[in-house]
């Protein structure tokens, strides 16, 4: 990880990846803000890589087609840090001082936020993996989400979880104390209350912790049957489940935003065993598409870890961008975001669109399944891979 940090995180933290063919004439910029340094740094990093693969793929095949002209991807990509202040700083690097107009990749309620409140008003389509529903909705229609969110991820895998431990009462959940944390966990508690779970805590903590040990004897304490990190980051998840069982807790794990189960098991060995994520998938299994195999390979071999959900939403949301700039046959973010919802493309996953407009008041979430996982014996499993309703009827033409 110190490595591919040192490589592609250039002294300012700008990350600006060239990747094409000769036979795209012009080039057209495509930014990313998330966090490459701090426990979450490997989203970032991850994201960048994937991106760049699908800025290289788009490239090769011969680039963008719009107006009887062809363009390449270029990849531009600064460190937000996880936090509003950087996040703020990064939206203004990449709107007004670089001039792009089309982010790929965002991470972070927090700093997506600083980010949505200055592309909107210049008008930039945003593609970001934030969690909170306060960014969605017909107030944003610039704003498109390539990752499933609490309202997609949330009943599924508390379902899942209740289901194979029917006998769990209560559950203490902690999360980081910031914008993705606190909507998450408003879904968290009504899931898990609307399941007969009572949550006997619900507590936060600054995200750049590094001392867990009072915060775990505090849940351990008070003897839940089930513990939930809410979107703790892998390595934050790692240090407090290895602290909970220094304790003697040893309960039902569970983790909504858990993407990396390595990272987990570097961090907290066999104490995470067990834990069960809702953002994590065996992108080398059975379910898993030749794209997203090619690509796991590639990325572990670049980062040294398999690809998350998080990350590969910078991939997917390239696709779907090529796809709305020919579909709309315009570079005009506003004509490609009238035309995103109401055509078919090909991502990681396969055909998908855009919907959710019963939930969000407009269609601007990426359909994707909603995937179950849980570490086994000190790998990740997947459980359960559903494809959502709603892309169901699109795929039948209904």
């Amino acid at each position: 990880m110190k490595h591919i940090g040192k490589t592609l995180v250039a002294c300012a933290g700008l990350l600006a990846l060239t990747v094409g063919a000769a036979s795209a004439q012009e080039t057209i910029k495509l930014g990313i803000s998330a966090p490459m340094s701090g426990a979450a740094a490997i989203w970032g990093l991850g994201m960048q890589w994937l991106a760049q693969e699908a800025a290289k793929s788009v490239n090769e095949s011969g680039g963008v087609k719009v107006g009887g002209k062809s363009y390449r991807f270029e990849i531009v990509a600064y460190d937000n840090k996880y936090n509003a202040a950087e996040g703020t700083k990064v939206a203004q690097t990449l709107l007004n001082r670089d001039g792009i107009r089309y982010i790929i990749g965002s991470v972070g309620t927090a700093p997506v936020m600083a980010l949505q409140s200055l592309s909107e008003r210049k008008g930039a389509l945003l593609f970001t993996t934030a969690w909170g529903a306060s960014i969605k909705g017909p107030k944003f229609p610039l704003t498109f989400t390539e990752i499933n969110t609490p309202a997609e991820v949330i009943p599924p895998l508390y379902g899942y979880v209740k289901q194979q431990h029917p006998d769990i009462k209560t559950v203490a959940i902690l999360n980081p104390n910031d914008a993705t944390g606190k909507e998450t966990e408003v879904v968290s508690r009504r899931i898990w209350e609307s399941l007969g779970v009572k949550v006997v805590a619900s507590d936060w903590y600054e995200r750049g912790t590094t001392e867990f040990q009072p915060i775990a004897a505090k849940m351990a304490g008070l003897k839940p049957d089930a513990i939930d990190l809410g979107t703790a980051p892998p390595g934050d998840s790692g240090v407090i489940f290895k602290e909970i069982k220094v304790l003697g807790w040893n309960g039902v794990k569970v983790v909504p935003a858990g993407t990396s189960a390595e990272s987990m098991i570097k961090i907290g060995g066999d104490s995470v065993d067990g834990v069960y994520m809702g953002l994590s998938a065996d992108f080398d299994g059975p379910q898993a598409t030749e794209v997203q195999r090619r690509l796991n390979k590639g990325l572990r071999a670049a980062v040294g870890e398999p690809i998350n959900i998080v990350q590969i939403g910078g991939y997917d949301a390239v696709m779907a961008l090529k796809a709305g700039m020919e579909a709309a046959n315009s570079l005009e973010p506003t004509a490609i975001a009238a035309v995103l919802p109401t055509i078919m493309f090909e991502v990681s996953y396969g055909k998908t669109t855009f919907g959710g407009k019963d939930t969000y008041g407009s269609p601007q979430h990426m359909l994707l399944p909603a995937i179950v996982s849980q570490v086994k014996s000190g790998k990740l499993i997947e459980l359960q891979r559903a494809v959502p309703a709603e892309l169901t009827r699109r795929l039948a033409g209904k």
